[in-house]
């Protein structure tokens, strides 16, 4: 018998699944949720097949950080945006509806999509954009990527905005090339703009401006405790002492690299960009705009509040200040019993200190 969907699926992945048993075995439906982004998934499998699809619907949003609201154009109505979660040579189709006001094209960062350029993404070069009010399905073909990759816009700036994490697990059958972790997290950062930022984009380029510079970086959506009317909405990781977790980490910010670290904590890399890497033991990153990275971390500090940070790689010259200082934070907070602090540590590598003349 042939599964039935109201989704219009492409005929490769709508095949015969066999008896009964089979169909309940090799087709159901998942819902991939976290905190900050969800979507509706429905995996197609016939032998090792695997064809999952989802839906991604752009409108404007309305969202509040540094004490202003302002709309802004995102995915499935979160930002960041929902996460992707295949198996290595998994193909994936994703319907993209634009619901926004101008035309936006998507972009697998990372996949190498073999002999299917056409899904590429990058707008008047693979396509034309997707006009508002219009949709398209894109087939992508992962083939020997895996760890963490991620999506985005491709058209002007609103990868800003529009962006989520991929996470690529290995065969059905095979495993990590280190031990297993007993969770993950996923760590989006991205950057905040003040007001519409393709608006200031778009007067930049006809006046031949500087082009935007963020108010802040954000962590999960969240800029953090040191950020104007932020505090009460700092993004939490709950973990457990003794456990192993694999962090994925995106860089979505649009044109800067990023410190990250973990108060107390250190840091085991051991993929970028796709692929799996020797590791690399370091108490903190820098990370490139647009790149990925896996890496380890085991909770084997005294319970508490720890902060997790990110700031912007800045020149010691001194004169040059037009860039965002301002450091994002979330917390990594211990389950169990004890005393909470009255501040959670700070990592000791962001511990010093500028001259600024921004405000």
């Amino acid at each position: 018998m042939k599964k039935k969907t109201n989704k219009t699926v492409p005929s490769k992945c709508d095949q015969e699944l066999g008896s009964e048993n089979e169909l309940q075995e090799h087709a159901y439906d998942v819902r991939v949720s976290q905190h900050y982004a969800s979507s509706w998934t429905l995996f197609f499998l016939h032998g090792s097949r695997r064809c999952p699809f989802y839906d991604f619907v752009l409108r404007e949003k309305n969202f509040t950080r540094l004490c202003d609201t302002k709309s802004m154009l995102v995915v499935n109505e979160s930002f960041p945006g929902p996460v992707i979660r295949v198996h290595k040579g998994d193909t994936v189709y994703v319907n993209v509806h634009n619901q926004g006001y101008y035309g936006v094209t998507i972009h697998w960062h990372g996949v190498k999509q073999p002999r299917n350029p056409w899904s590429d993404g990058p707008e008047y070069i693979t396509q034309c954009p997707i006009q508002p009010g219009s949709n398209l399905t894109y087939e992508v073909i992962f083939s020997d990527e895996e760890g963490t990759l991620w999506w985005h816009a491709h058209s002007d700036w609103t990868r800003a905005t529009v962006h989520g994490a991929i996470v690529i697990l290995p065969h059905v059958g095979s495993t990590y090339p280190f031990a297993n972790p007993d969770e993950e997290e996923i760590l989006v950062l991205a950057a905040w703009y003040k007001g519409n930022l393709k608006e200031l984009v778009d007067e930049a380029l006809e006046t031949g401006n500087d082009l935007p510079h963020s108010n802040a970086y954000t962590i999960n959506g969240e800029p953090g405790d040191f950020c104007a009317c932020s505090n009460g909405t700092t993004y939490r990781w709950m973990v457990d002492y003794g456990k192993t977790y694999l962090l994925r980490v995106v860089n979505a910010v649009m044109n800067a690299e990023l410190f990250f670290a973990v108060a107390g904590h250190d840091l085991t890399v051991v993929g970028m960009d796709g692929h799996y890497i020797k590791p690399i033991s370091t108490s903190y990153i820098m990370i490139s705009p647009g790149q990925t990275m896996d890496v380890l971390l085991t909770a084997n500090q005294s319970l508490g509040h720890y902060y997790m940070a990110a700031r912007q790689y800045s020149s010691e010259d001194a004169s040059v200040t037009g860039f965002d200082h301002v450091n994002a934070t979330a917390i990594l907070q211990y389950r169990g019993n004890y005393t909470i602090p009255s501040s959670p540590s700070f990592p000791v590598h962001f511990l010093f200190t500028w001259t600024s003349s921004l405000p």
